[in-house]
Formats: C-alpha cells, sequence, structure tokens
C-alpha cells in the first residue's frame, strides 16, 4: 500500500492498484463522524461504440444504456440493495454523467460492511429480459420528466447546439425510442466491458483505519474472478471546432424566458499538461469576469437583463468541452448581445497582474473551503485521477501558473464559430 503526504493540505492518501486492475484510495478522517464511499467506472452516456472485452468488432449500443445499467444495478433476483444499505444505516445513491457512472454511500457505522455491500452489489450483476422490460416504463417516465424541465432542456439544448456529431449531444438517459430497444444483452456486454475493475476506481474518505480497511477490500476482491482486460477501445465520430448551429430556439411554458451562451472549449484529447493549465484557467477567467461580484453582474442586473438565476458553469473532459453562461431574461437578444460583447472584449484586455494575483488566491481558497467536504474530495479526485492527474497537487499548479499564460489563452479563447445560442420562450 502507497502512502502520499501532502503537507501543503494536511492530507494523507493511501492507494493501491490490486491484482485484478481496481485502484483504491483511501483518505483516512478520523476527525469526521460521517464515512463516505465512491465506486466510479470510466464509463459514461458517450460511450455508445466500442470493441466489447473479449471481441474484435466493434458494437454500437443504444443511446442511454449506461444510465440504464445504473438503474438496474441496484435491482437484484431476491432483493433491493437500497434496504441492504437501510439496514446498515447507510444512505446509498448513483448517478451517470457523460464520461463516468458512480454509485456511493454515506454512513456512521457498519462501516466495513457498508464497504462490503457497494463493492458487491455493483460486482454482481442481475439483468433478467422481465425486469429490463418493466425498467422501459420507469425510465420512460423520467425522460418524459426531464422534458418538461426548463432548466434542463436550456441546457440540452445549448449543448445540442454546439456539437453536432459527438455522443455529448444525446440526453444522459436517452430518448424514449432509444430505451425501448435496449435488451438484457446490450447491458450485459456494457456491464462487462466497462465494469471491469481495471477500468474503475474506489475511494473511501472518513473515519475508519487505513491498514485494516484495505485488507478488507483487498479479500474481498480476490474472492471474485475477472476476464483479462487488454484495454478499452472507444470510438468517436469527427467533430469540427465550429458549433453545429448558431443560433437555436425552443417554446415551452414558462413563466420567463431563458438564454444561455455555448462556448465550445474543446473537440480533442489534451496533453495532461495542457489540459490542467486549460481547465484552472477556465475556472478562474470565468469566476473572474462573471460572478455575483463582479462588475458585469451588475451591469446585467440593474439593466434587469438577469435575476438570481444566473449562472456559468465550465467542464472540460476527456475528448470534448464547454462553458455556459445563462440566465432567465426578459430580454433574450440583449442578454445574449452583451454577454458575447463581454467575451470579446476578454480578448483584447487582457489581465493585470494584480488581478490574475487575486485571481489564483482566490481560487486556493475556494479548493481549500471544499476540501472539508468528503464527496467533493471523492468525486474530484476520482475525476482527475481518470485524467492522469493528480488533484491533490492542483495547488502548486495552480501557484505555477503565470500572468502570460492568461493572457496568452485569452487572446486565442474567443472565436466567433465557437459561440451558440440557446434561447427559451413562452409557448
Amino acid at each position: 500500500m502507497n502512502k502520499q503526504v501532502y503537507e501543503d493540505i494536511s492530507e494523507t492518501l493511501y492507494s493501491k492498484k490490486l491484482d485484478n486492475g481496481l485502484t483504491v484510495f483511501l483518505l483516512p478522517r478520523q476527525e469526521m463522524a460521517k464515512t463516505y464511499g465512491l465506486f466510479t467506472t470510466n464509463y459514461g452516456s458517450i460511450d455508445l461504440t466500442f470493441t466489447p472485452i473479449g471481441e474484435r468488432e466493434q458494437v454500437t449500443v443504444p443511446e442511454g444504456v449506461a444510465h440504464f445499467l445504473e438503474h438496474k444495478l441496484f435491482e437484484k433476483e431476491d432483493r433491493d440493495v437500497f434496504a441492504d444499505f437501510s439496514k446498515q444505516g447507510a444512505s446509498p445513491n448513483a448517478y451517470t454523467s457523460f464520461t463516468k457512472t458512480a454509485y456511493l454511500f454515506s454512513a456512521t457505522n457498519h462501516i466495513e460492511k457498508n464497504v462490503e455491500t457497494l463493492l458487491d452489489f455493483v460486482q454482481d450483476p442481475y439483468f433478467s429480459e422481465k425486469s429490463v422490460e418493466k425498467e422501459k416504463g420507469i425510465i420512460a417516465q423520467e425522460i418524459k420528466m426531464y422534458d418538461d424541465q426548463p432548466d434542463w432542456q436550456s441546457f440540452m439544448g445549448t449543448i445540442k447546439s454546439m456539437f453536432k456529431e459527438h455522443p455529448v449531444n444525446v440526453d444522459i438517459a436517452g430518448t424514449v425510442d432509444s430505451i425501448n430497444t435496449i435488451t438484457k444483452d446490450d447491458l450485459y456486454t456494457c456491464y462487462n466491458t466497462f465494469y471491469h475493475p481495471e477500468n474503475m476506481v474506489f475511494f473511501l474518505a472518513g473515519n475508519f483505519a487505513a491498514d485494516s480497511m484495505m485488507d478488507l477490500i483487498e479479500r474481498n476482491q480476490q474472492a471474485k474472478s475477472f476476464e483479462k482486460m487488454d484495454g478499452l477501445n472507444r470510438v468517436f465520430p469527427n467533430e469540427q471546432m465550429e458549433v453545429a448551429q448558431k443560433e437555436t430556439k425552443q417554446t415551452m411554458e414558462v413563466s420567463v424566458p431563458k438564454c444561455t451562451i455555448g462556448i465550445k472549449e474543446s473537440i480533442s484529447s489534451l496533453s495532461k499538461e495542457d489540459f490542467i493549465k486549460r481547465d484552472i484557467l477556465l475556472d478562474m477567467i470565468m469566476d473572474h469576469y462573471f460572478s455575483k461580484g463582479g462588475d458585469f453582474y451588475q451591469e446585467l442586473y440593474h439593466a434587469e437583463l438577469i435575476d438570481d438565476s444566473f449562472f456559468y458553469e465550465t467542464n472540460l473532459e476527456r475528448n470534448f468541452g464547454y462553458t455556459l453562461i445563462g440566465s432567465n431574461t426578459q430580454d433574450p437578444e440583449a442578454f445574449a448581445s452583451k454577454v458575447k460583447e463581454m467575451l470579446r472584449t476578454t480578448q483584447n484586455n487582457g489581465l493585470a497582474e494584480e488581478d490574475f494575483t487575486r485571481m489564483k488566491k482566490k481560487k486556493i481558497g475556494q479548493l481549500l473551503r471544499a476540501m472539508n467536504s468528503l464527496e467533493f474530495i471523492a468525486s474530484k479526485y476520482t475525476h482527475y485521477h481518470m485524467l492522469g492527474i493528480d488533484f491533490f497537487n492542483l495547488i502548486p499548479d495552480i501557484q505555477a501558473l503565470k500572468l502570460e499564460d492568461a493572457n496568452a489563452f485569452l487572446k486565442q479563447w474567443i472565436k466567433e464559430q465557437q459561440l451558440a445560442t440557446h434561447v427559451i420562450t413562452n409557448k
């Protein structure tokens, strides 16, 4: 078992890659009452075309399989796993994103039993034709519910306007039509390929002893057998840098129109160094220009172009990336015009040294505060680990950034071909 001490953040992390390929991270926090476990597979809704483990021919599965799998793993032949966790005083959950599927629990006691339950239920799939057919109706209802949610429709509408070919433009849950074509065999094909320990990470943070916990996890994994995995071959279509559509509109039952501007950030894999730099800079730059304490936010607010729903977010992944800026607004056209004008000015104005120093300090402060959350640490560490990055070294990476790095990025950041606008108005 490896032990890594991060003196600048006062953290000690234990890790081990087990014989079956599973990577385990343990972060003991004896001062915490709670323990949080996160079991993640490097597999999300965009992984539709791939070569199944042990085969040579690639396949394309229906949209929504990853999310469907997440639902089905909780259901066993003789019981529901939620009940198992409940008896052990734990709160379980799961989620599927574009790139990951994660299963988790939070508990204050019976930690070892809950760890075994989490490992065992995820690694023991049970799919029958009858249960798969039953699940289709449940997920169809979930999809229809999201169809009526303006915030989700605004998000996916902007993503679709940016990406033409990449499967990020497909709703994570799929469509009613696509899930109706999912079979038991599709689930087993995806499960056996992507839920291999070699493609998964287990992260535990909280009140436990590292040595005994690692022994327990190792014994649990040694009792199971997995086919050898020599790597994963995922296939993605070619995507151009320009957005699919510059402007899209949608009508829904909304009291106030919604407008979101999307920036298509990336369509290809970046080197580890370039990824870290861009990921940090995007976060810092968006916070600098669009935070609620900033001048631009106040300008929009006093012009009555936004309300408290105003948001911005940026997401950089292994082969795609996007930034979103949006709000409820009575004048979508004026809002979009103002935001795009602000984005264009960043290219020419650049940042001053004192601004950039303050930005770095703020980012480090935000990270240190967020590290009080076990959930935040587990999800962020897993996310970055799957990209080949040590999350606990992010603060030295921020400190190493220079003003010229930021201004060089700003000069090439905004291009008209990478901007898209999605508007939702009332029917």
